[in-house]
Parts: C-alpha cells; structure tokens; sequence
C-alpha cells in the first residue's frame, strides 16, 4: 500500500535537490549540473511522478494523485525548456524568462490551491511539500525579472523539500524496521487509507479533473501572459508548456474514461487539441516568417460541439456547464480573428479560461479532498428533470456497463463522432499548395481525427465492440496519413499514383466495414458509407482530378452524419429511451443481437451482481449462469412458474430432462436418511465437481421445497443432481436455494461457452445474463448412472469433461472406506 506513495514523495525530493543543486551553484559562471543534464532528470522523474500517481489513484488518494500529476507536468515541461536552453534555442536575451514565466505562474497558483486544500484537509506532508514548489516558482518568478533576488531562496524552497521527503523516508524505515510499532506523525499510511475509504464517493466525483483544469491553466497562461505584457514575445520556448499540456490532457481523458465520466473525458479531449494547435502556430515561425491563419468553418463547428456539451454537462453540474461556455467564447474569439491566438481577442478570453480553471481547480480539489462540499449545483437540475415525463436520467450503477459483460471504460463514442466531425469541417478549407502549412489544418486533422479517434478506437475494443473500434481505428489512420500528406506538402505529381493506391485499399478495407454495419444499426451505416465520399474526394484529390466543390460537399455530408451520431450517443448515454435512435439494423439475423433491449447483463466478478441474480430468481426469473464448464440456464426449485418458463424457453425434450443442483451437502442433511450410505459417502467424495449424479427419486426431493416443480426436473424414475465446482455458482446457490439447470442453449444445439451465446441463443427469453466471458471449459459435465449403485454397478448417461476412469476410481475408493 506504501510503495507508490514513497516512491512519489522520494521522487519529488530527488528532483527538489537537483534543483537546489542547480540554483545554488547558479552564480557560478558554469553550474554544478548543466541544463541539458538538469533538463533530462527532470523529464525522467515527471515521468516516474506520472506512475505513481496514477497507480495511487486507485487507492482514492486525491490530493497526492494531483499533487503528483501537477508535479510531473510541471516537471516536464521545465525539463524540456532547460534542454532548449542547454542547446543553444534560447539564446538572445529575455528568450530563457519569456519561455519560463508562464509555467511558473501557472504552478504557482496551482500549487498553492492543493497546498491550501492540503492544510485545510490534515494532509500536512503533501501541503507543505505543495506550498514549497509554489513559493520555489513564486522566488524564481521574481529572480528571472530582478537581479535583486538571488536564487539562493530558490533553492532553499527545495531543499525544504528534501527535508521534508528526508522525514518521510526517516519514518517509513522506522515504520518496517519497528514491525509497524513506531509511526512518525503523518507517515502512518495505514490510518490514512482507512480516512481515504471513508471519505470516498464510490467513484462518484472524477479526481482526475483536477490535473486536467491546471493543464487548462497551463495553456491559457502562455497567451494570457502575452496579452498583460508579462512575456515579451511568442515563440518556440513556450511550446514545451503547451505540449506538455496537451500530452497530458490526453492522458487526463483515458483516465476519465476509466472513471467513467464521459462528460468530462470528452471536454479534455477537446481541450487537447487546442493546446496542440497552439503549439503548432509557434512553431510555424521557425518554416515562414509571418504568421499562419485559421479555417473559419472548422472554428464555428468547434464551438458548436462545445454548446452542446456544456449543455449536457450541465444536467450533471450547472458550475461545469457554465466553465465550458468560456470555451466556446474562444472558438469563437479564434474564429473571428485570421491570426488566431496571435490576436489580442482570444487572448483576453485566455485570462478569462485562467482565472475560471483556478477557481474551478479549487472547487473540484475540495469537493473531492473535504466531507463539507462546495455547492456546484449537483442534484438542482435532476430535480428539474424529475418532474419531466418526456426526459428521464439514466442512473444506477449499470449506467456504463457494456452490453456484453465488463469493463473498465466509459463509451468513447461520443468523442469518435465529435473527432470525425472535426476532421472533416478541417478539411473544407483548401490550402495553398506554395505554403501548404501556412494554414492550420494539420493539427485538427491529425490530432482530432487521428490521435483522440485512435483513442475511440482503443476504448470500444476494450468495451468489446469489435466493428466500431475497428472503423475508428482505420479513418484515425487515414485522417492522420492523409493529413499530414496533403496539407504538409509531402506528396508531389512523382508521387500522387502510390497515394492513390493506398487510399484504394483503405476504400476496400471500408467496404468491409459498411457491410458489416448493416447487421449493427442504420446510423453506423450511413456513417461508415459517407466516409466513402471522403475517400474518393482524397482519391481524386491525388491524382489531380478533383471536381470542384466536391470535396467541399463530401465533407459537409459526412460531417452532419457525424454529428448526428455525436448528438444520439450523448442523448442515449444521459437520458433513457431514444430520443435520437441510431436505428434498427438494415438486416436483421435470426439471434443476432437478442436482449440487447430487455436482458441484463451484469459482471460476474461482482458480488453486487450475484445479489442481483438472486433476487431475479427469487422472483421467479430464468438467468443464465457460468459455471465449472459451460453457461447454463436456471430458475429457482421453489418457483413452479420459472422452472415451467426456463421448460419452454429451450424447447426441452424428453430425453433430455432437467437437473438439480445445490451449494453443499448440508441442503440434503434432512433428508440423509432417505439415501443408502454408499450413495451418501459416494456423494460426498464425487462433489463439488462437473459429475453429476442421476439418483433414484424419492422423498428427499420434499426437503428441497420443490412442490410443483418437481414435475419438469428429471424423470418419473431419477433426477440428476450436482454440486458444481465454481465459487460464483455455489454462492448464488446459498442465496436463492437450489435451482433447476438445463442447458443454456435450444436444444440440438451446441453448448454455450461465452456469455455473448447466451444473449445470441436466448437473449430476448431469459431476464438476465451473469457475464464471466469464455467459459473454462469446452465440454459438459458427466453424467453418471447412480440408480443401481447399491449393487457396485454404476453407468454413464454421458461422459464430458471427467473421464470414466476418474469416476470409477472415485468409487473404488468409496467402497474400500
């Protein structure tokens, strides 16, 4: 439990006393340890802050998560400045402190939020260890604009850091060394993980917000700093900050999705790629002296999609909802001015974002650190919306279940659409193929339909949607290829025939794709074949043989598709029913997609899931269960009317009666007298185990409370009965009491070895599905003739995954005892 937290807070340390180090010999006429060396320490150690704290996160650690987060980022982009200035990039005078402050003031500020929360929450260590960088960065602020300050205050700041992380180390060694008897004050992480648990939300609140609301900060500052006259110039030094931030706000996305808000992933998603932008129109001096310009279209839609997730965000918290529409002021600030964030306009909007990310840092950081909360406007509007009867909220703790089975993401769908939108809209403005980069397509395209629809892609293939990950994937790499190709100048005549042939063979490979949406759903259809359109304008476009206005056209028809699909996967994922349906599928097979409607699916691994099970049977429901070899189909004994429904659910024949199974000998105890003792010993020595037992029918079956369902289990002669050897199996049958079995597909049929056959076999005739993936095994249970065992003769119905050999060896066993 203590390893990534020492690990981290020893991390911060080191990396303090290479910057004591660095400040102190600074005087000096070559310091002690040289920038580019410095600048590559710091970026291996912001990397090892970034694991620790996202491993800790898992704990509900908070404020370390976002004291180690802040941290790394700071780290990494103040490394990669140092190499720069090692590498002779900053040299003319000013270039070193243009390049600094903005990172400086960003994490001054942010640090001393987590430093008040901090001391405000009993986290002394991390306060202290926060308000020390903060007042570091604070000094050197005032070091880089007056000589008067002297960088010795630089560098006791960090060495109150080591310090600190000394005290640290001092404790946790004395901690093991004392077999946990000796705990220095605030080193005892024990009592701290106990505090943490209790005042967890349950996943509730998103603590990965924080980074991502300082990384807003981060950004903002660099062009705000430029508008208050605080930084000279823009210019390459300052692109390491705005990098860094948008490496990192992608990794605050995944994150996001991992803590299952949706929401907020896709609005940093959408913040990276304005952070990427930036970066890029700085580094576009370093090609052409004047400065590039911006597709007005693509701006306008960028703002659009920001409206209408503020708007959604909003039913969730008004605070955040409004925080978002500082951003759609942007879009349209950098829209309405040709030389984007070089003007004045967006600039002023960048205060604006700055001053609101701190006070939202602030509120987020609290809320989830402190039991008393800040009032954020949670619960006013789903107060509102109770009242509707035409839109519900979709709650409850299946809200991102996927319909087939587990995982650990939210559904990335809604930021796959958006990106396509993006990418497409980027696309509408032409470049001029004598400064191919003078417009500031690249970065729309290559991050918004590349990276974060990569990103898309990834997360559907890990909720198991194999179709939709794949398309995503394949016009991420289109849109990157194709990106970088036409709008960064890499291909001439020589080279247009190779082109073409590879955008044929992504037409095939998409033609694959629009024939296996006709059995997912009309929206995917269309979607999959407009981008046709776009690769035939690509196509034409490569051999020089583009109508005009046809791409202009292609684009906007995949666009609005996009965006209808952007709009349904948000309305779907917050309110329940279909307010914007993506549709039936064209084709529609027989099995293909039973249940998806009306049968749960819950996780196996969860307890709460078994529960849920329970009650379902409890209340006369047929499931289907995985067990120690395939799924089956059950029903409570002692609900006469699911016993007959899971009867004729499968169409069972004759021959092929029902069986019994029970959770542990104990359930037959009454009834113990009723059995010979070489069946009773045989019993107990056969079970928990894929054997079952067909025995003769007798007065036992009374015990089990069975009454009327007796007539569907077994023969008129026996019935099979077993104990299965499967934790999740026996625990549902403690719950409910025995259950009736049969085989979780028609009969005739195969057997069922993944839980998504159930939902293909008999997803719209059963009331739940208990997921667990595939099973254990591939073959039934066997089945042995125990009717005449009194006699030494024993036979076999069926021989499945135990072999003869095994059973009879079993029962020469019994029989010597």
């Amino acid at each position: 439990e203590s390893l990534h937290s020492s690990i981290g807070l020893l991390g911060i340390s080191a990396g303090s006393l290479l910057l004591a180090v660095h400040f102190y010999s600074l005087p000096r006429a070559a310091p002690l340890i040289p920038s580019t060396a410095l600048g590559v320490l710091l970026l291996i150690l912001s990397s090892l802050l970034a694991y620790t704290g996202v491993r800790r996160s898992l704990r509900n650690a908070s404020l370390f998560l976002s004291l180690c987060l802040t941290i790394s980022v700071f780290w990494c982009g103040y490394g990669v400045v140092f190499i720069l200035g090692g590498q002779g990039v900053l040299n003319d005078t000013g270039d070193f402190r243009n390049a600094m402050v903005p990172g400086l003031v960003t994490f001054t500020l942010a640090l001393l939020i987590i430093a008040a929360v901090g001391f405000l929450c009993g986290e002394v260590i991390l306060a202290m260890i926060a308000s020390a960088v903060s007042l570091a960065s604070a000094h050197e602020v005032a070091m880089l604009y007056s000589t008067a300050f002297g960088s010795s205050a630089v560098a006791c700041n960090y060495m109150v850091i080591c310090l600190v992380g000394g005290y640290f180390a001092l404790g946790r060694i004395l901690y093991f060394l004392s077999k946990e008897k000796i705990a220095l004050p605030g080193t005892d992480l024990a009592k701290k993980k106990t505090r943490e648990q209790i005042q967890s939300t349950s996943g509730s609140m998103n603590r990965f917000a924080v980074t991502g609301l300082i990384l807003n900060m981060l950004s903002a500052s660099v062009f705000g700093c430029r508008l208050l006259g605080v930084t000279g110039q823009l210019f390459i030094g300052q692109v390491p900050w705005l990098w860094a931030a948008g490496v990192y706000q992608i990794g605050v996305c995944i994150l996001s999705y991992r803590a299952m808000d949706v929401l907020m992933a896709t609005f940093f998603g959408f913040t990276s790629i304005l952070k990427f932008a930036g970066g890029y129109c700085l580094l576009y001096p370093i090609w052409q002296p004047e400065e590039p310009s911006f597709p007005t279209p693509f701006l306008v839609v960028f703002s659009i999609l920001f409206v209408v997730l503020a708007l959604f965000l909003t039913l969730k918290s008004p605070v955040d909802g409004l925080y978002l529409l500082f951003y759609v002021a942007y879009c349209i600030a950098l829209a309405c001015r040709p030389k984007g964030f070089f003007e004045g306009g967006p600039q002023g909007v960048d205060v604006a974002i700055f001053v609101a990310s701190a006070v939202m840092t602030l509120i987020h950081l609290y809320n989830v650190k402190a039991s008393a909360k800040i009032p954020t406007g949670r619960g006013a509007m789903k107060a509102l919306l109770a009242r509707s009867s035409f839109l519900k909220l979709r709650e409850g703790a299946d809200l991102h279940t996927p319909y087939l089975g587990y995982s650990k993401y939210a559904d990335a769908e809604v930021l796959g659409y958006a990106c396509s939108v993006l990418a497409s809209f980027a696309v509408t403005r032409t470049g001029d193929p004598q400064a191919p980069l003078a417009t500031v397509v690249i970065p729309w395209v290559v991050v918004a339909g590349g990276i974060l629809k990569l990103l898309g892609g990834s997360v559907a293939f890990a909720r198991g949607k194999t179709l939709e990950s794949s398309a995503f994937i394949l016009y991420a790499v289109m849109w990157i290829i194709w990106g970088l190709t036409r709008y960064g100048g890499l291909y001439g005549t020589t080279r247009s025939f190779h082109t073409a042939v590879g955008i044929i063979a992504f037409m095939l490979f998409n033609g694959f794709i629009v024939f296996c949406t006709l059995f997912l759903n009309i929206a995917w259809f269309f979607y999959s074949l407009t981008f046709f359109l776009i690769a035939i304008s690509f196509l034409l476009d490569a051999i020089h043989a583009l109508p005009a206005g046809y791409d202009i056209a292609a684009t906007l028809i995949f666009g609005l598709v996009s965006f209808y699909c952007f709009l349904s996967a948000l309305f779907n994922s917050t309110f329940e029913g279909s307010c914007l349906p993506m549709g039936r599928p064209i084709v529609q097979l027989s099995g293909v997609g039973g249940g998806t409607t009306k049968c749960l699916h819950l996780p196996a691994r969860k307890a709460s899931s078994v529960k849920r099970i329970a009650d379902i049977l409890k209340n006369g429901g047929t499931c289907g269960i995985p067990t120690d070899t395939v799924y089956v189909l059950v029903a409570a004994c002692n609900r006469p009317d699911a016993v007959e429904k899971a009867h004729q659910s499968k169409r069972q024949a004759q021959d092929r009666p029902m069986s019994l199974w029970i959770s542990s000998l104990k359930q037959l105890e009454p009834a113990k007298h009723l059995f010979t003792p070489l069946l009773w010993d045989f019993m107990e020595a056969a079970w928990p185990s894929p054997i079952s037992l067909v025995v003769p029918r007798g007065e036992w079956v009374d015990f089990l409370g069975m009454r009327d369902s007796a007539k569907y289990v077994g023969t008129p002669q026996s019935i099979a009965i077993r104990i299965p050897d499967c934790s999740v199996t026996t625990h549902l049958i403690d719950l409910v009491g025995p259950i009736v079995v049969t085989s979780a597909n028609p009969t005739g049929e195969a057997d069922t070895t993944h839980h998504n056959q159930v939902y293909a076999k008999l997803g719209n005739k059963v009331d739940a599905v208990l997921c667990d993936g595939p099973s254990p095994e591939n073959i039934a249970s066997t089945v042995v003739d125990c009717t005449k065992i009194d006699s030494g003769n024993i036979g076999f119905f069926r021989v499945g995954i135990i072999p003869k050999s095994q059973v009879l060896q079993i029962l020469e066993q019994v029989q010597k005892k």
